[in-house]
C-alpha cells in the first residue's frame, strides 16, 4: 500500500521482505509456503477471485477453522462459479455464430483468456452484462490489434481508422473483407451496448463514451503502425503516452462501467479525462506486456517495444532497461493506491476495476511471460476459477 513520500511503508516493506525471506530456511513447510505466495503474490497486487481458493485451502488447514464459514466461502465460490461458466458459454456461442474464424483468416480464439481481465476487473454477479459484453468486445480487439499489428498496410489502416472516427461503415468498402468484419463486429456491439442502456436513461452518454473509447483505442494503433512503417522508434516517454491507450485500459473501464447501476455521465467523463490512476494502469498493462512479448515480436517487423524505446532513450542495456521499466511498474503502483485513497467522489467499484486490470497484467506476464498469448500458462487458472467446484457434502448441496 505504499505511495510516494511515505518514507515509514518504504522502510517496513524493505524490513519485512527480508525478514520474511530470511526466514524462510527456519519455518515447516506449510509456513514457508505461505510465506512465499505472499511474496510473489501480495494481497495488494494479486486478483481476489484468482486468489480465493488459495486462501480458502489454507484457512480450511487452519485446526481452528469455523466450519460453518468455510462451508459458506466454498458454497458461495461454487455459485459464482456456475454464473461465470454461463457467461463465457453465452460469449463461446456468439464467437461460435458470428463465425470470425472463417471470416477472419488470422483470427485467434481467445475468448477464455479475454474473458479472464473482464472477471478479474469484477467477478461479482451485479456486473455479469458487462463481462459478457466486454468479453466479446475484448475478442474483436484481439482481432483489431493484430490487424493493425501485422495483417493490414499502413494505407488500409489510415482509411480503416478514418471509418472508426466517422463511425461510418461506407468507408470500409474498398477495404478487406476482414476488416469490414471488424468494424461490423465493433458496430453491432455498440448497439448491444445501446439496448441494455435504453431502458435505465443512459444510453444517451454511455453511447457517445464508448465510440470515442474505440476511436482512442484505434487511433493509438495507427500511430504504432505509423511508427513501424516508418522504422521510427519513439522515446520511452513517447511510447508510455501513445500506450496507455493501446493498453486496452480505457476502453474496458469505459465499457465496463458504462453498463454498471451506478453510471453516471460524470464517471464516464472522468474516465475519458485520463486520470491519474487509469494512467498508471494503462503504463503497468503496456509495459509488462512488452516485456513478455518484445523478443518474439523483434523477430519479425513490428513496432518498437517499450523495451527498446528505454533503451534508446537512456542509452542502457536490455537488463538496465528492465530494471527501470519494473521501477516505473512499481511508481505506478504508489499512484493507484494514491487515487484509490483520495478519490472520495468516484464509486469505489469504479476504481477497483480499474486497479483490477493493473493486477490482471501482473498475473498475465509474471516473469516476463505472455500467458494471453499462450494460453497454456493459464491452463491451471482456468481450471481452477472455471471448471473445478469446491467438494461439498451432499447434505449441503
Amino acid at each position: 500500500m505504499r505511495t510516494h513520500g511515505d518514507d515509514i511503508l518504504e522502510d517496513i516493506y524493505d524490513f519485512s521482505e527480508t525478514h520474511l525471506k530470511s526466514l524462510v530456511t527456519q519455518l515447516e513447510p506449510s509456513l514457508v509456503a505461505q510465506v512465499n505466495h505472499c511474496l510473489n503474490h501480495p494481497l495488494n497486487k494479486s486478483v481476489t477471485r484468482f486468489e480465493a481458493k488459495y486462501h480458502i485451502s489454507v484457512y480450511e488447514q487452519d485446526c481452528s477453522h469455523d466450519e460453518t464459514l468455510l462451508t459458506f466461502a466454498k458454497v458461495k465460490f461454487n455459485i459464482l462459479q456456475r454464473l461465470h461458466q454461463t457467461e463465457i458459454g453465452s460469449i463461446t456461442k456468439w464467437w461460435k455464430k458470428s463465425n470470425f474464424e472463417q471470416k477472419v483468416p488470422h483470427a485467434r480464439n481467445r475468448i477464455v483468456e479475454c474473458y479472464l481481465w473482464l472477471l478479474a476487473m469484477s467477478h461479482l454477479p451485479e456486473y455479469s452484462n458487462g463481462r459478457i459484453i466486454v468479453g466479446k468486445l475484448a475478442s474483436v480487439i484481439a482481432l483489431l490489434d493484430d490487424t493493425y499489428d501485422a495483417y493490414g498496410t499502413f494505407e488500409e489502416l489510415q482509411l480503416f481508422t478514418e471509418a472508426f472516427q466517422r463511425w461510418d461503415i461506407r468507408l470500409t468498402e474498398s477495404l478487406p473483407q476482414s476488416m469490414k468484419v471488424i468494424f461490423e463486429a465493433i458496430i453491432e456491439l455498440c448497439e448491444e451496448v445501446e439496448e441494455l442502456t435504453t431502458e435505465s436513461g443512459n444510453s444517451n452518454f454511455v453511447v457517445p463514451h464508448f465510440r470515442q473509447a474505440i476511436c482512442n483505442l484505434v487511433k493509438g494503433y495507427l500511430v504504432e503502425a505509423k511508427w513501424c512503417d516508418e522504422g521510427y522508434i519513439p522515446t520511452y516517454d513517447e511510447y508510455k503516452i501513445n500506450g496507455m491507450l493501446t493498453s486496452c485500459c480505457p476502453i474496458f473501464a469505459t465499457t465496463f462501467v458504462g453498463l454498471a447501476d451506478f453510471a453516471t455521465k460524470d464517471v464516464l467523463d472522468w474516465i475519458l479525462s485520463n486520470p491519474d490512476i487509469l494512467r498508471a494502469a494503462s503504463v503497468i498493462a503496456r509495459v509488462l506486456d512488452d516485456m513478455a512479448s518484445h523478443r518474439f515480436e523483434q523477430e519479425r517487423v513490428h513496432v518498437a517495444s517499450a523495451v527498446e524505446c528505454c533503451m534508446k532513450q537512456y542509452s542502457i542495456s536490455e537488463g538496465e532497461a528492465y530494471n527501470l521499466i519494473h521501477k516505473d511498474v512499481e511508481d505506478c503502483w504508489k499512484v493507484i493506491n494514491e487515487e484509490c485513497l483520495k478519490s472520495n467522489d468516484i464509486p469505489k467499484i469504479a476504481l477497483d476495476c480499474i486497479a483490477n486490470y493493473a493486477r490482471m497484467a501482473e498475473l498475465s506476464y509474471e516473469d516476463h511471460k505472455d500467458k494471453f498469448t499462450n494460453g497454456e500458462l493459464l491452463k491451471d487458472y482456468v481450471s481452477s476459477i472455471l471448471v473445478d467446484p469446491f467438494c461439498l457434502d451432499q447434505t449441503v448441496i
